[in-house]
């Protein structure tokens, strides 16, 4: 009998195996016997949605499932077609862009294809519909031409930001909201505390509206030729229904689908095909592959410490401090690596989490590696913490960052119990031990403390960030507070050093460098993504004997989406007074506001 289940489990060993051999033997085969590039193409694109800055490259999923495209995939997808001449133009069918920044990064990357003398085409059946449609008509208009269907219509209708307060919900609720924040304009904590905006919330919010909304009159100005007064007066009398747009000169003409796309394969010539831009990267192949090594590294999501994370359920990721710091480790550690671009897309997070990785950038610089950061749509508070200390600062002109702030507090729920008939006793040692209860308010002297130490944190950021960007601690207090400021608006006040996208901080890096304008470089991503090999070894649970510290990867990737989801649950019912939990971190926090456009 001991025999068999010896045998049996060898056999079972054996048969794991092969079929791990099995799959990496057709991965193997299937990846040299790719298709090529077709003689004659169109490149396409889907920007109806928008699109992830990075995903991360975790579980079997990752491994396996259809990796979402992502901007960077569009931007070099675009960059590549621009100088081979089997691509003739690009079409790409035009939706939600997400936000002002990652329109203006694909609108750079459209504009340097015009500029190779290719044809770029946006469609859409509508921009807008029963929606406002100006984000996706902003992005429409860096192409030569923009049809819609002849039942669609055009909403340029501008933009707005709302912002909810909730004040008197929680007073209903029984709920007291004890929140403090360095400075007035730190406005997180207002759709707590608050049941309207306060004049520097108010403020600050109408200059941000402002900026974006020149940026996007400009923008379309500049695409369909006309004067900013022009497209003022346009977007005062939006929405348009299709031939209104088409006799505004908004569109190029009233077409279907199938008429533009058959439109272009004529054009292009006998025998032309469509291929998607993840398809045309896999085939062609990415540029920046060859030459001096710049490392990038990403930091996407809300700052937390320990390891990034992702919720393939919700979409939503978590830059993780360790896993972001020891990125950098990696990368000052390899000798072809000559600078670093870090790519930042952050309302921030974790004061901790958030000083876990400046100290790397400064460790980095430190070391002679340079470090140029490329703000995606977010660098704000911590997002800005973290990218304070790098050599030069690049963002787009509709990025928001500053938000030099920090704001922390907890909710009191013991009223919302008690209607409940549901009392907490507790018994504890210490006479701070019950601090950070949500049962009680702060006692005069856990007050003391707590306001202490916002303070305290609110003095590091500004003279860190005085420190990074060379500038006088005083005037760099003039523009924190807490406020939140466009790409554009920061370049003005000595936040950020450059506007551009990845092309910019690419150009900066090699700069920094010391490598020539025209110097090719190879564009290496840290951490590495892991072989399909490797991560179908660790899910069968082999190990590479290495527990360092600068394993990136999230181990306990099958759980994580499930704690997420835990977790977001709990903290809505915890924000609502459902459930008991104590004061927020400290909090280098801007939330994304909700912008309709």
């Amino acid at each position: 009998m001991k025999r068999f289940f010896i045998g049996a489990l060898a056999c079972i060993g054996a048969l794991s195996i092969l079929f791990v051999i099995g799959i990496v033997g057709l991965l193997v085969l299937a990846s040299s016997s790719k298709p090529s590039v077709p003689s004659n193409l169109v490149l396409e694109l889907d920007l109806d949605q928008p699109l992830p800055e990075y995903v991360l490259d975790e579980s079997f999923a990752g491994a396996f499932g259809k990796r979402p495209t992502t901007v960077r995939d569009v931007v070099d997808a675009l960059e590549k077609a621009g100088s081979d001449p089997r691509v003739k133009s690009v079409v790409a069918r035009v939706g939600s862009p997400g936000s002002a920044a990652q329109a203006q990064e694909l609108r750079d990357a459209v504009q340097a294809f015009r500029a190779k003398g290719k044809r770029a085409v946006a469609y859409a059946d509508s921009l807008g519909e029963s929606g406002n449609g100006t984000g996706a008509y902003y992005l429409a208009s860096a192409f030569d031409e923009i049809y819609i269907q002849p039942s669609g219509d055009v909403a340029l209708t501008g933009i707005s930001i709302e912002t909810p307060f909730a004040r008197d919900a929680f007073t209903k609720f029984g709920v007291v909201p004890h929140f403090s924040k360095r400075a007035e304009y730190k406005n997180a904590v207002d759709t707590y505390t608050e049941q309207d905006y306060t004049a520097p919330h108010r403020e600050a919010t109408e200059r941000f509206t402002g900026s974006l909304y020149g940026q996007i009159v400009r923008g379309v100005a500049e695409g369909r030729k006309m004067t900013e007064a022009q497209v003022r007066d346009l977007i005062d009398h939006a929405p348009y229904f299709g031939k209104e747009a088409l006799e505004a000169k908004l569109v190029d003409g009233l077409r279907y689908r199938d008429e533009v796309y058959d439109d272009l394969k004529k054009q292009a010539g006998e025998g032309a095909q469509l291929l998607y831009a993840d398809k045309y990267l896999e085939r062609a192949g990415r540029p920046h592959t060859r030459g001096d090594t710049i490392a990038l590294i990403y930091g996407v999501g809300e700052l937390v410490r320990g390891k990034s994370q992702s919720n393939p359920l919700s979409g939503g990721q978590a830059m993780g401090g360790d896993s972001v710091a020891a990125a950098f480790r990696k990368a000052v550690e390899d000798p072809r690596v000559k600078a670093i671009v870090f790519r930042v897309d952050s309302p921030g997070g974790s004061y901790v989490a958030s000083d876990t990785v400046r100290r790397e950038v400064q460790r980095a610089r430190d070391a002679g590696k340079p470090v140029i950061v490329s703000m995606g749509t977010y660098a704000a508070s911590g997002g800005y913490f973290v990218s304070m200390d790098a050599d030069k600062i690049v963002a787009q002109p509709g990025t928001l960052t500053g938000s030099i702030g920090v704001y922390s507090g907890k909710f009191v729920t013991a009223d919302f119990w008690a209607k409940l008939g549901v009392n907490f006793d507790a018994v504890s040692q210490g006479r701070n031990a019950n601090m950070y209860s949500s049962d009680s308010d702060f006692t005069p002297e856990e007050k003391q403390r707590f306001e202490n130490s916002l303070d305290q944190i609110y003095a590091d950021f500004t003279t860190r960030a005085a420190a990074g960007r060379k500038i006088p601690v005083e005037q760099l207090r003039d523009v924190a507070r807490g406020r939140v400021w466009t790409g554009e608006d920061a370049s003005a006040r000595g936040l950020v050093d450059a506007l551009g996208g990845y092309p910019k901080a690419i150009e900066l890096a090699k700069e920094a460098a010391k490598l020539p304008k025209d110097a090719p470089v190879n564009i290496v991503e840290f951490p590495r993504p892991k072989p399909t090999a490797q991560v179908l070894a660790e899910l069968f649970g082999e190990r590479n004997g290495d527990n360092s510290e600068d394993d990136v990867t999230t181990r306990a990737a099958t759980w994580a989406p499930v704690m997420d989801q835990a977790r977001a649950v709990y903290q809505l019912g915890e924000q609502l007074g459902l459930t008991r939990g104590n004061a927020r971190s400290s909090a280098l926090y801007a939330p994304p506001p909700a912008i309709r456009w």
